[in-house]
């Protein structure tokens, strides 16, 4: 079975969005493209993009016709296979064809789709992220922090989940502030 792999964007105090819904903090901590090599060389290990309606709709509105000069990872987002999971989407666009969409049982879909790819990426997506903790699915944890305090906002984890023990994979900073870290989920303490 395939590796599921959940990366968030946070601020400092453990937020992926502000109360609002609002993504800010990412461009107000912004200095570039501070990690764009350390995500190059995680992407060369997915074999497919897994993304949540919301997710869907704001990629399928930059990534199609990003540049890849200036968005060095425009261009495996652009080559693996995507997919987004949604009941209520009718149709997903991206540049001048489309993704597919899964519909269905959040749990069922993504084990199915965990026996067809070895190793999937699920950006942002906090519902489908939400979803897939819930259902033990999620089997790494990327986490890029921003440094930025927000002081509330919404967490990248379900307030159910429970404690998980994880285990570190790699932990990288970079001179922006960014700081990434990869870890394992060990099974419920």
């Amino acid at each position: 079975m395939g590796i599921l792999t959940v990366e968030q964007i946070v601020s400092v105090d453990g937020y992926a969005a502000e109360p609002d819904g609002g993504i800010g903090f990412m461009d107000a901590a912004d200095v570039g493209n501070a990690n764009d090599d350390d995500q190059l060389e995680f992407l060369r290990g997915v074999d497919a993009i897994l993304l949540g309606a919301n997710t869907y709709r704001m990629f399928a509105g930059y990534w199609p016709t990003a540049d890849p000069a200036v968005e060095v990872v425009a261009e495996p987002i652009d080559r693996l296979p995507k997919f987004v999971l949604s009941n209520s989407l009718e149709e997903a666009p991206w540049g001048e064809g489309s993704i597919d969409i899964l519909r269905g049982d959040v749990a069922e879909t993504v084990a199915e789709l965990k026996e067809r790819y070895d190793r999937i990426i699920v950006w942002g997506s906090l519902t489908l992220a939400d979803a897939l903790f819930e259902a033990g699915l999620v089997d790494e944890l990327r986490l890029r922090v921003v440094p930025v305090l927000i002081g509330e906002g919404r967490s990248f984890t379900p307030a159910a989940l429970g404690q998980r023990r994880l285990e570190l994979v790699r932990a990288v900073s970079h001179p922006s502030g960014h700081v990434g870290m990869t870890y394992r989920l060990a099974a419920s303490v």
